[in-house]
């Protein structure tokens, strides 16, 4: 009895393991005003590439984008580099400015008032990740976890209207 056992883990452990090709797990696109303010927020698969969530987080907004004579700046890191990516930025009526973190730096040392954006974003990723039930989602339905997005969205546009301490 033990050798069969034996010779059924051996002829498993020498079968390679097929790959299935794709992530676990979600993905959130999040468009931030300057403050971190979340303006947008859209989950997906993991496996979706960013730019073609790109379409619908500008799609998304939930205010009324003001009129004015200059086209608004959307920054954006280099998943955004591409000319579908620039094309949607550019059909919205936003000034596409996709830079590298090495260009930012570069940048940062040339002038001296010049502030990298990219960590407003990354900042309000962390905002979000701080409700401990989007860290690790377990939701089952997409639409669930969209509304719990959209809860954390809310909390934290409440947070930095009010003063808390004051």
């Amino acid at each position: 009895m033990v050798l069969l056992a034996k010779r059924h883990w051996l002829r498993n452990a020498l079968v390679p393991t097929q790959r299935i090709g794709g992530k676990n797990g979600r993905k959130r696109s999040v468009l931030t005003d300057g403050r971190g303010v979340p303006l947008s927020i859209i989950a997906s698969g993991a496996n979706v590439n960013d730019v073609v969530l790109l379409e619908r987080t500008l799609d998304g907004i939930v205010i009324v984008r003001p009129k004015t004579k200059k086209r608004q700046k959307l920054c954006a890191d280099a998943g955004y580099k591409g000319e579908p990516a620039q094309k949607v930025i550019s059909s919205r009526d936003y000034e596409p400015h996709v830079k590298q973190r090495r260009e930012e730096a570069q940048e940062k040392r040339k002038h001296r008032g010049f502030k990298a954006r990219r960590w407003v974003v990354e900042r309000t990723h962390s905002w979000v990740n701080r409700h401990r039930k989007l860290l690790v989602s377990f939701e089952k339905t997409e639409a669930s976890y969209v509304g719990l997005l959209s809860l954390a969205a809310a909390m934290i546009c409440w947070r930095q209207v009010i003063f808390i301490y004051g």
